[in-house]
């Protein structure tokens, strides 16, 4: 057992607050949040050296790996309760809306999606960081993915195919290559990734993570998931020729019978395409 993983059972142990339900969920919920700490680099940390900074490293990632606002209100709990309990309280905001985490819905509001502005797109100096943007632009893909991307395992021939260690929850799933853009986008990867991944050679897979989160950071990208979400919305109007509801398309109330099995059909696709494994999440990305 890892140091940190250890020191935060025994502060379990010694505080044991609330039902054996609850201090079970909480064991659980910390022991993830060491396993990822470990995974980001932090592989000596002690349970009272939480930081801001390992704050929002954390809540990046979650945000990165599309998990329900559910399941961020739970870890954000198991969060604080940690930082209570080492006597550090005020280092996490109290206001989830500190994090841009809103209510428990999974029908978007407003529309998230978003294209980078040429502006942006100068600021981002290392072509590896710049690549995994466009593939993320291009299929809708996330950051893991996009940087763990190997293009002589996942290029075929009319589709690209990611591996399961590459993917959220361990899900292989495979997404269509329908336009030119895609093509010069994977053609400029395999240039310059050769035999590897998006990762330099001289760096591993957390190393560049961090590097990407830099980079985003300097050219004033406040959320890369967003390029997902315009895919999402770009697939959507292709599959049934009128745009989601988040982009200005009709609610699907409205439609017709033939209009809602298309629009079923189109958000089923998308999910898959996506990751995802049920088509109610679309919702999140298109709307209703």
């Amino acid at each position: 057992m890892k140091d940190l993983n250890y020191q935060l059972m025994k502060l379990c142990k010694a505080n044991r607050d609330g039902s054996f339900s609850t201090q079970a969920t909480r064991r659980r919920i910390l022991d993830r949040i060491a396993n990822q700490l470990h995974e980001l680099g932090y592989k000596h940390m002690q349970a009272k050296s939480l930081k801001p900074k390992h704050v929002e490293v954390l809540v990046s990632l979650w945000k990165d790996q599309d998990l329900s606002v559910g399941t961020l209100k739970n870890l954000l709990s198991g969060l604080r309760w940690w930082a209570r309990h080492v006597g550090k309280p005020d280092i996490i905001p109290k206001n989830n809306d500190a994090f841009g985490i809103g209510k428990r819905s999974q029908v978007a509001e407003e529309s998230k999606a978003w294209e980078l502005k040429e502006a942006q797109w100068e600021k981002i100096s290392d072509p590896y960081v710049r690549l995994s943007l466009h593939l993320q632009a291009a299929f809708g893909l996330r950051r893991e993915e996009a940087i763990k991307f190997r293009p002589n395992y996942a290029i075929k021939d009319d589709h690209i195919k990611l591996k399961a260690s590459w993917t959220k929850g361990g899900r292989a799933r495979t997404v269509p290559i329908r336009t030119d853009e895609q093509r010069r986008v994977l053609a400029d990867v395999r240039k310059l990734a050769r035999g590897g991944a998006l990762i330099p050679p001289n760096k591993n897979f957390i190393k560049q993570r961090n590097h990407y989160d830099r980079q985003v950071r300097n050219a004033r990208i406040k959320n890369p998931h967003g390029l997902r979400h315009a895919y999402a919305q770009r697939r959507y109007e292709e599959l049934t020729g009128w745009k989601a509801p988040l982009a200005g398309g009709p609610a699907s109330k409205s439609l017709t019978n033939d209009q809602r099995a298309r629009d079923k059909g189109a958000r089923e696709m998308i999910s898959r395409e996506l990751g995802h494994g049920r088509e109610s999440v679309s919702a999140t990305y298109l709307g209703r």
